[in-house]
């Protein structure tokens, strides 16, 4: 017998984190066989077009042209219980599909790894106009004040020091789990690293680094690869375009016009549903540290070379990561090769900071958090 009846995991399709951190937790549901139902909704999707584009789109947009911008207002509004009624005001104007989906569909529990759902069902709980629990899956390392609701059962946080700032706003220590953030339960298999380099045509004996951009294949990869031309270890690069069939294009042109003698091979990589494989067979990852790409990384023991994070979570993203010294960061592209030649040459150092990223892991975060469902279930 299922010990959950109807679940209702909602996300929103604001960069593609949110969206990943749902689905791994409706696939540990469903290993488990822990409710008779289980459905995934992108709330953004029961919202008006205007709405829609700039939660979405707009941000996008943002993010690649003007990051400051994002930035900015992700430190404005970082203001615990600050501004929340003229917020929910807008949502709630914005939103009125999504409410009504929420009464028609009754679920018993309700899981939010985005705050925009959070908000709004945390108001109607508020009203008594819905009696599901409701569950907050903060999907980076630092919780950001408009993750912060009144009506909930339980928070899942990445670290203790997430934990802990809840705790110092008021939350009670019993409803914050520290789970680590959900990835698809498929990166905590062990796989072999040299059968994985073998298996997708890397050399099985050559330093490894991961870049990727993204499932929509965003970002300047052009000039990061570029970047790595001057190293003198030798590395091999799998470079993860997504579904930008032009970047593909052009990094493959680019890899052939590279010495065979060179320090730096390069295979490109189009949109792939063998993510876990690729970072098994990696030794870094080369890019932006969102909340999903850096724990599925630390997942796989890989360590972080920080390139040009977002204003604002990435940042904070980033601090965690340093000050675990698990990652080094390069603010100028054209020191990028001479940073990682460094630490290369320093096995010590690469070995210890490998050892940090194993100790940030929490690869079972998604299991964790249906196991925590289920117990507070039968309370």
């Amino acid at each position: 017998m299922f010990s959950l009846k109807k679940v209702l995991l909602l996300s929103a399709s604001a960069g593609a984190g949110h969206i990943r951190a749902a689905q791994a937790i409706e696939k540990a549901l469903n290993e488990a066989g822990a409710a008779r139902e289980v459905r995934h909704v992108d709330t953004l999707e029961f919202t008006n077009k205007l709405f829609r584009h700039l939660y979405s789109k707009a941000y996008i947009e943002l993010v690649n042209k003007m990051p400051e911008v994002p930035g900015y207002f992700y430190d404005k509004l970082d203001r615990p219980w600050k501004n929340e009624r003229r917020r929910l005001a807008l949502d709630k104007l914005n939103t009125r599909p999504f409410v009504k989906l929420l009464h028609e569909y009754r679920p018993d529990l309700i899981v939010c790894t985005h705050f925009l759902p959070a908000e709004i069902v945390s108001w109607l709980k508020a009203k008594e106009r819905i009696a599901s629990r409701q569950a907050i899956v903060v999907t980076d390392f630092d919780v950001h004040a408009m993750w912060l609701c009144h009506h909930y059962e339980q928070y899942f946080v990445a670290i203790d020091e997430a934990r802990a700032y809840l705790e110092a706003l008021g939350i009670s220590k019993d409803k914050i789990t520290v789970s680590g953030i959900p990835i698809d339960p498929v990166f905590a298999l062990h796989k072999d690293k040299k059968e994985m380099r073998l298996k997708h045509g890397l050399e099985p004996d050559r330093t490894t680094i991961l870049l990727s951009a993204g499932g929509a294949g965003v970002g300047s990869m052009d000039n990061l690869v570029t970047s790595l031309f001057p190293i003198h270890h030798p590395v091999q690069v799998v470079a993860i375009c997504g579904r930008n069939a032009d970047l593909k294009k052009r990094l493959t042109k680019l890899a052939t016009r590279i010495s065979p003698n060179a320090s730096v091979k390069v295979k490109p990589v189009g949109y792939t549903q063998e993510m876990d494989e690729l970072m098994t067979a990696s030794d870094l990852v080369l890019g932006k540290p969102g909340g999903l790409t850096t724990s599925e990384a630390l997942a796989k023991g890989l360590v972080f070379v920080i390139v040009n994070p977002i204003p604002g979570q990435e940042e904070r993203n980033s601090d965690h990561l340093l000050e675990a010294a698990a990652a080094i960061r390069c603010n100028n592209l054209p020191t990028l090769a001479y940073k990682l030649d460094r630490l290369l040459a320093d096995p010590v150092r690469f070995a210890t900071m490998q050892a940090n990223v194993n100790g940030m892991a929490q690869p079972n975060a998604a299991r964790d958090i249906v196991q925590k469902l289920l117990e507070l279930s039968s309370s």
